[in-house]
């Protein structure tokens, strides 16, 4: 059976296609991603930006093509998580999705979104010693979610992410201490007053853009190289060194970065201050894992 995932978020959509064998272990055929900015203006306006619908489309069509070319699925799931809750027009993003894809995307709240990403991210990691804490560092929200034996016992979805941070609070390029101050005050407020305990964790997994870039920077590879990355692990030491690195370069500087993409240079300082906020609070080293909430939408799949 061949089975498809669609991820959309605030700032990325990707794709997975697998084959299901049948001693249950996928066996994977395509992994895109795209940068697409779907949120662009969503927090300021309520309303995705016709720019950014036009981006989405084009990606859309993309992994429409790139389905055909490996002979079709037998199922897909198109899940579409922060921008398209939050956004007054996703009937516009309903119809195109449907036109290109034949399903209608599925909206998930903030604990499915938090299930998937556990799942996914505990799939990727061997013999984690428990309680495992996944977080995963989207454009619009950041997921905590704490589990033991595979189950999850607590999970948070925070309505912060690294485009939005970006957006509301670090304006200049690069922000200003003034500006990483306020900003870092938010997120410390959101942690702190969040229901996952952060403290006495076992194995502490990272997931998405921000934490598997970093992972890439740490490593020194002069190419993204996605085996590599998978299962590499960051000092709280070196998080917040590289973070503060970060929030003080120019978007341009970060561009020269080899494993950098080059437009997630523009929101990935947003996304490190809230990763090393964070880790300061969970002080144990972070271990990287290139499978995610694509690996646990195949998953939750192939239960079905």
């Amino acid at each position: 059976m061949r089975l498809a995932a669609i991820d959309c978020g605030t700032n990325s959509i990707r794709l997975l296609v697998v084959d299901a064998r049948p001693d249950g272990r996928l066996e994977e055929e395509a992994r895109r991603t795209t940068m697409v900015r779907l949120g662009q203006g969503v927090d300021a306006t309520g309303e995705f930006h016709p720019d950014a619908l036009a981006r989405t489309f084009a990606a859309c069509d993309d992994y429409a093509a790139l389905i055909d070319e490996v002979g079709g699925v037998d199922r897909l799931r198109f899940v579409a998580t922060s921008a398209a809750r939050d956004a007054a027009n996703s009937g516009v993003f309903f119809q195109g999705v449907h036109e290109r894809f034949g399903v209608m995307p599925d909206i998930i709240a903030g604990a499915e979104e938090a299930r998937l990403s556990f799942t996914g991210a505990s799939a990727g990691i061997e013999d984690p010693d428990d309680p495992v804490l996944v977080i995963d560092i989207g454009g619009g929200s950041t997921e905590l979610v704490r589990g033991s034996e595979g189950h999850i016992e607590v999970a948070e979805s925070l309505d912060i992410g690294a485009v939005r941070l970006r957006e509301r609070l670090l304006h200049d390029d690069p922000p200003t201490a003034e500006q990483v101050a306020a900003a870092r005050e938010q997120v410390g407020v959101l942690l702190d007053a969040s229901e996952v305990p952060l403290d006495g964790v076992g194995t502490f997994i990272g997931v998405a853009g921000t934490i598997t870039t970093m992972g890439a920077v740490t490593l020194g590879l002069p190419a993204y190289d996605r085996s590599q990355v998978h299962r590499a692990v960051i000092t709280p030491e070196v998080v917040h060194e590289t973070a503060t690195d970060w929030l003080s370069r120019t978007i341009e500087s970060l561009r020269t970065i080899p494993s950098m993409h080059p437009q997630r240079a523009e929101i990935i300082c947003a996304g490190a201050l809230i990763l090393d906020e964070i880790t300061a609070r969970v002080q144990r080293p972070l271990v990287v894992s290139e499978s995610d909430i694509l690996d646990g939408i195949a998953l939750d799949l192939l239960s079905r």
